[in-house]
């Protein structure tokens, strides 16, 4: 036990507010990841989901050509080499099918031999971003977090997003995004017609010289300057307005300076027609951009990096020839709130909370069918366990951290209470 004693003081110590608060966002970082799945059954039977988390076993499919829900990745992979690559859209578990050769799915066997909805990239091999390279990185001394692209999925260091030299991710103080998703530079080619939206949804880098309240305040657009009543004589769902307190982009497009990389000049009388809900083609065609985007999509002169506030889906024009356009540029899923990570996440913490309430029902519910004898005994031990834990923080110092000598002594002190109730004066 003294070795034991002697090893414990060589590692770091936290408090015990510490420990559980930690343990609590470990417990809910899980859930979040998982979206609430309890892993006990295969998600195949419920085809492509729209998001789920995803695993990759190198053991299996070392080519890195497949990936397997919870449930498998715990009943089918355990012991094997497996890869979490936190979640996927439109997927399809793999496990067990012909990618597997001769391996056979233990949660759900009939499976077609292969999924040809489901798309893979480098992540399922174990090599993220640009530069190929795994996370976490065993030529890296300090990991630096990565970004995920909410198109590809994949994701970035953040000097590999293809930012100007004077360009950084627009993030505060403390190191957190001011921005609510990421588009890569390469998928930023597919997605060029959000330049035609309203500057409204973007973030702007932060330049390397600026403080943070610098890029919260570049290129506000101030209430006073813009009366929407002046604007637009009806109430139009798809009229798309700048918003106060709201940061541009600079974005270069088609005639666009290199230096400053702002809008050109036909991009920014698109904006401004779009600012006053043009209402001629929006009644004509039912499209808020009035621009048919198959016919003539904006061609970029240069690619980056896109940066995008919360909501920005919310904005995007939803008539026949956009969605259709979408689509066909492989991006349709924009549409679908129920899709996005922040939903995602929204019903985990749902489903966490349905749990914790189902399991103090039911914890409830057993010490109610006890008889009178046990739950007399369980009542005196948790009495016992608030008297001594009672006793155990007066009579220490409250600055300290609890060691793990000191708990072991805890509970060695209930059992003996326990046993001096039980043999001593036969009370029990």
């Amino acid at each position: 036990m003294d070795d034991v004693f002697e090893e414990e003081k060589d590692k770091p110590s936290v408090t015990l507010d510490e420990y559980l608060d930690d343990l609590e966002e470990r417990e809910l970082e899980a859930e979040m990841v998982l979206g609430g799945d309890d892993g006990d059954e295969c998600t195949y039977l419920k085809g492509y989901m729209k998001r789920q988390a995803i695993f990759s076993c190198l053991t299996c499919t070392p080519e890195g050509n497949a990936g397997v829900c919870t449930a498998c990745s715990i009943s089918c992979h355990e012991g094997h080499e497996v890869l979490e690559l936190w979640t996927k859209r439109n997927f399809r578990c793999d496990c067990g099918n012909s990618k597997f050769g001769d391996f056979i799915c233990k949660l759900q066997p009939n499976k077609e031999i292969e999924n040809m909805e489901n798309s893979y990239n480098h992540n399922f091999k174990g090599t993220y971003c640009t530069c190929d390279r795994p996370y976490p990185d065993p030529d890296v001394q300090e990991e630096e977090e990565m970004i995920q692209c909410c198109i590809c999925e994949d994701w970035f260091h953040r000097e590999h997003l293809g930012l100007e030299s004077s360009e950084k991710v627009p993030v505060d103080e403390e190191g957190e995004p001011i921005y609510d998703e990421l588009i890569c530079q390469s998928c930023s080619a597919a997605c060029s017609f959000l330049t035609l939206y309203p500057h409204q949804i973007f973030v702007a880098p932060k330049k390397c010289s600026e403080t943070v309240n610098d890029v919260k305040g570049k290129g506000i657009v101030e209430q006073a300057s813009y009366d929407h009543a002046s604007s637009c004589s009806v109430e139009d769902s798809s009229c798309v307005l700048p918003k106060p307190g709201v940061a541009v982009p600079n974005l270069k497009s088609e005639n666009g300076p290199d230096g400053e990389g702002m809008a050109s000049a036909e991009a920014s009388e698109k904006h401004l027609s779009l600012s006053k809900c043009s209402q001629d083609a929006s009644s004509a065609t039912g499209c808020q951009l009035g621009v048919d985007l198959s016919a003539a999509p904006p061609v970029l002169e240069s690619y980056k990096a896109v940066f995008l506030v919360k909501n920005w889906r919310d904005l995007l024009c939803r008539c026949e020839t956009c969605s259709n356009f979408y689509n066909q540029k492989g991006v349709g899923f924009l549409l679908d709130k129920d899709e996005t990570i922040a939903e995602y996440e929204k019903r985990a913490k749902q489903r966490r909370e349905e749990r914790l309430q189902q399991q103090e029902g039911a914890t409830l519910n057993m010490f109610n069918n006890l008889g009178h004898i046990e739950k007399v005994e369980i009542m005196s031990g948790i009495a016992d366990m608030k008297n001594e834990m009672e006793n155990f923080f007066a009579n220490r110092d409250a600055s300290k951290a609890v060691t793990s000598a000191e708990i072991y002594q805890l509970f060695d002190n209930l059992n003996k209470k326990r046993r001096r109730q039980i043999w001593g004066d036969g009370s029990f």
